[in-house]
C-alpha cells in the first residue's frame, strides 16, 4: 500500500472524490472477553440502561450496538493531539490563545486555545478577552472572523483552520444566532458491536467500625473544620443546628456518616450502568470532500481579492491544506492510542488504510499515512497553498482575559474551595 500524497490528496479534494475515510475495528485492552464502560446519559423514556443503546444493521444482520465515544467527543480528541503535535513543531497550523500565565491565582490555566474552547474561535471565552486591551471582537482579527461566513471562509481559514474541519457557529458573537454556521467536514464515532450489558458492584467496609447511628452530623461552624458531632459546635440555621450534607463528593443522606465518606456501605448491584461486553468495536471516520469543496475563498491570507481566472486553483490549494490537516488528526489520534474513559481502553486490531471513496461507487483506493509521513504531507499542502495567498502563521495570535473574566474565574474558584459547590440550592 502506497503513503498518501499530496498529488493525490489534491486530485481528490479538487474533485475525483466524494470523501475519504478510516474504518478501524478495535477490541477491549483487556481481551475480548474484557468488560468495557460506555459513557452514561441521562435516562428518557423506557430506556433500561444509561448507555446510548440502539440496534443498527451490519451487513445481513441487525444488532445490538453501544456508542463508545461520540462525534463530539472524537473531535476533542483529534482537537487535543493537533495541539499537541503543534506544540511539538509537527504541525504548523495558526492558533489563537487565550494567556492567563501572568494573571494573579490563574498562572495554572497557562494558555487555553481554540483548539481546547468547546465553541472554538467563537467560545466565550475568546470573546471576552483582549488584544491591546481592545475586546477581542472588537479588533481587527474579531471583525473579520464575525464577518466570515462559508461563502468567504478566509477569515477563518487564516486564524482557526480547526473550525473548518471540526465546525463552528458563531452563536456567542455580535450576530447571536444569526452567526455564521461551518459544517463540520472530519467526522468520527467508536461503536461496541454486538454488546451484552452487565452489571457492576459496589460496597465499602470502614475499618474504624464507624455505625450509621453514631450520627447526625452537623455542619460545623468553624468553616476548617467542615463538620462536627457536638451540637454546640453546629451552624444554626432558624435556631437549629444544620445537619451536614455535601453535594458533590458524599455518597449518604443528609446528617449520616457516609455523608461526611465514612461508615460502611452495603454491597450493592448497578445494572443501569455495569459495563458491556462486546463482540468487537468499529471506529468510523469520515472526512467529507464534498463538504470541503462548499467552502469558499473571496480573498487570500492577505486581504486582496483572488482574480477570477486563479480562483479555482487558490481554492483547490486551500481545500487541500484543510483535507491534509484533517488527514493529519486521524493519523496523529491513531497513534495516539484509544484510552477512551477508566475502564475503557481499546486496542486497533488492523492498520490504518486511509480510503479515498469515488462518486462513482467502485472500489475505494487504499493509502497509508505514518505520523512523519503526515506532518510532511500538511506541511506541504500548506507550502502549495501560500504560493497562491493562502499561507498559514504558526505563531499564536495571544489574547489577555479582560478584568472581568479574571475575575468572574476567580470568584468560581474561591466558591469552590469554601465548598459552595453549584447546585447547592
Amino acid at each position: 500500500m502506497t503513503a498518501l500524497t499530496l498529488e493525490a490528496l489534491s486530485k481528490a479534494v479538487a474533485g475525483g472524490a466524494a470523501a475519504i475515510r478510516a474504518t478501524t475495528r478495535l477490541e477491549p485492552a483487556g481481551g475480548p472477553a474484557d468488560k468495557v464502560f460506555p459513557p452514561t446519559y441521562v435516562k428518557e423514556g423506557r430506556a433500561e440502561t444509561k448507555y446510548a443503546l440502539e440496534e443498527r444493521r451490519i451487513g445481513a444482520r441487525t444488532v445490538q450496538t453501544v456508542l463508545l465515544d461520540s462525534v463530539a467527543s472524537q473531535a476533542n480528541r483529534f482537537e487535543e493531539v493537533i495541539l499537541e503535535g503543534w506544540r511539538r513543531g509537527e504541525l504548523p497550523i495558526p492558533v489563537v490563545q487565550v494567556d492567563f500565565s501572568k494573571q494573579e491565582g490563574l498562572a495554572d490555566l497557562e494558555q487555553i486555545t481554540a483548539l481546547q474552547a468547546p465553541h472554538r474561535i467563537a467560545d466565550a471565552l475568546l470573546r471576552d478577552s483582549t488584544i491591546g486591551g481592545v475586546p477581542f471582537r472588537h479588533t481587527d482579527i474579531g471583525k473579520e472572523i464575525t464577518d466570515a461566513r462559508p461563502n468567504a471562509a478566509t477569515a477563518i481559514y487564516k486564524y482557526c483552520p480547526t473550525a473548518l474541519v471540526f465546525g463552528v457557529w458563531d452563536s456567542t458573537g455580535p450576530k447571536g444566532g444569526l452567526g455564521a454556521k461551518f459544517q463540520r467536514s472530519l467526522v468520527s464515532e467508536i461503536v461496541g458491536i454486538d454488546v451484552v450489558t452487565g452489571v457492576k458492584t459496589a460496597s465499602r467496609i470502614d475499618p474504624t467500625g464507624i455505625q450509621t447511628k453514631a450520627g447526625p452530623i452537623f455542619k460545623s461552624k468553624d468553616p476548617i473544620q467542615d463538620w462536627t458531632v457536638e451540637e454546640k459546635e453546629a451552624e444554626l440555621a432558624k435556631g437549629k443546628p444544620v445537619e451536614f450534607s455535601r453535594k458533590s463528593g458524599g455518597d449518604g443522606k443528609k446528617g449520616s456518616p457516609s455523608a461526611i465518606n465514612h461508615g460502611n456501605i452495603p454491597p450493592s448491584i448497578d445494572a443501569q450502568a455495569g459495563g458491556v461486553t462486546m463482540d468487537h468495536a468499529i471506529q468510523t471516520t469520515v472526512l467529507t470532500l464534498a463538504g470541503l469543496r462548499r467552502l469558499r475563498f473571496q480573498t487570500d491570507c492577505a486581504g486582496e481579492r483572488i482574480a477570477p481566472e486563479r480562483r479555482d486553483e487558490a481554492e483547490i490549494a486551500a481545500r487541500t491544506a484543510l483535507a491534509a490537516l484533517a488527514v493529519a488528526a486521524i493519523v496523529y489520534q491513531r497513534e495516539n492510542d484509544y484510552d477512551l474513559r477508566s475502564r475503557s481502553i481499546l486496542v486497533a486490531k488492523e492498520p490504518l488504510t486511509l480510503e479515498v471513496v469515488g462518486r462513482d461507487g467502485g472500489e475505494p483506493a487504499g493509502f497509508s499515512l505514518s505520523k512523519k509521513e503526515a506532518s510532511e504531507l500538511l506541511k506541504a499542502a500548506e507550502q502549495a497553498a501560500r504560493k497562491l495567498g493562502f499561507g498559514w502563521d504558526p505563531n499564536p495570535v495571544n489574547l489577555l482575559p479582560a478584568p472581568k473574566l479574571a475575575g468572574l474565574i476567580r470568584k468560581s474558584r474561591e466558591l469552590a474551595s469554601s465548598g459552595e459547590a453549584e447546585g447547592e440550592d
